[in-house]
């Protein structure tokens, strides 16, 4: 008998581009991954790729992720929910799902990664490398449930922030939908002028390619996202049309001061964007008393979100006969005393320790 530990067992439904990903992340992790696709044809060739060790439900699932589309997530999730272990998602709109999938055992989750490639073809097992992971989790998730999905996806690679689910739509809305439906509209007016003018796409260089890559992805999933996160998504797009109706105004009135000062802010804006969070090179521990009870775990850890502390690992320790729970959160120590005051202003108990 051997005396190696058992591999981690997980489970995954659909294998497109992130679905594949996840499975490949996971087994590299050295997790045994077990998947299912309503399309056995893809499973099979997925199961080839070495996306995952065999197909099938497999009850014995510490986790499993779901990364089908948005419409089906909480069937799917529901049904996985009923194999047993922990389920999370990899829809990029949260509110709806939420909602529908009401069980302790549920996290919500989005990478916001992806390719121009599209489907089993582009999946790569480092494809969450710096990427931001957001991870939804209800008033009702279970803590250790939050922590265990949180702890995997940090095992990817991945940059962790957790939200509320439905300010996640609304940033999503603005960062991600409108963004792909601009670049899809522009990419297709630029093919309809290249009818009378074929010089058009071939003059298209870095600047239009870089606007127009995401257009390349895969249409089908626009669908589900434009009903589910519709009234978000038509506030970017009036505040869009608005915005780029003001920029017409000013190119046609020749107001080239104001032209400049949009641009100028543009670009301060750009080049402030954050890099992908780095691991810090010294860390500390933030351990916070709380009731042992759901919820408890999204606060902190919104609230680190809120204040742009990234949260490296979390655990969540137990006294045995007690009704206190004990949260561990490490983060960069220079960041450490500023997020522990924060939490006791919030009447929470917390302590810095020094790793």
């Amino acid at each position: 008998m051997s005396d190696a530990t058992p591999a981690r067992r997980a489970g995954l439904v659909g294998t497109g581009l992130i679905g594949a990903s996840v499975g490949l992340a996971l087994r590299r992790a050295g997790w045994h991954v077990t998947a299912t696709d309503r399309d056995e044809a893809l499973l099979a060739r997925a199961v080839a790729a070495g996306v995952a060790d065999e197909a099938g439900v497999d009850d014995r699932a510490e986790l499993t992720f779901v990364a089908v589309p948005v419409g089906s997530i909480p069937e799917a999730s529901a049904a996985a929910l009923a194999a047993g272990g922990v389920v999370s998602d990899v829809g990029s709109v949260k509110a709806p799902v939420v909602d529908a999938v009401d069980s302790p055992r549920f996290v919500g989750g989005h990478p916001m990664a992806g390719s121009e490639a599209s489907g089993l073809d582009g999946a790569r097992p480092d494809l969450f490398e710096g990427a931001v992971w957001v991870l939804t989790p209800s008033s009702s998730t279970d803590p250790s449930a939050h922590a265990l999905v949180h702890g995997v996806v940090r095992s990817f690679g991945a940059d962790v922030v957790t939200l509320d689910p439905e300010d996640h739509d609304r940033l999503v809305a603005m960062v991600s939908h409108v963004p792909h439906l601009a670049a899809a509209t522009l990419m297709g007016l630029a093919a309809e002028r290249s009818a009378s003018d074929a010089a058009v796409l071939r003059l298209a260089a870095g600047g239009f390619r870089d606007m127009t890559r995401i257009a390349a992805g895969d249409p089908g999933i626009w669908l589900d996202i434009c009903d589910d996160n519709r009234t978000a998504i038509l506030s970017v797009l009036d505040d869009l049309l608005r915005s780029l109706s003001s920029v017409r105004d000013l190119v046609a009135e020749g107001d080239r001061a104001e032209l400049l000062e949009r641009l100028r802010s543009a670009q301060r804006a750009r080049r402030s964007l954050p890099a992908a969070a780095d691991r810090p090179e010294r860390l500390s521990e933030v351990r916070v008393a709380i009731p042992d009870r759901p919820g408890e775990l999204a606060a902190v850890t919104t609230m680190a979100t809120d204040l742009d502390v990234n949260v490296l690992d979390v655990e969540v320790a137990h006294a045995a006969g007690e009704s206190r729970g004990v949260l561990i959160l490490v983060v960069a120590a220079d960041r450490a005393e500023e997020f522990a005051s924060a939490l006791r202003d919030s009447d929470r108990t917390a302590s810095v320790h020094d790793l």
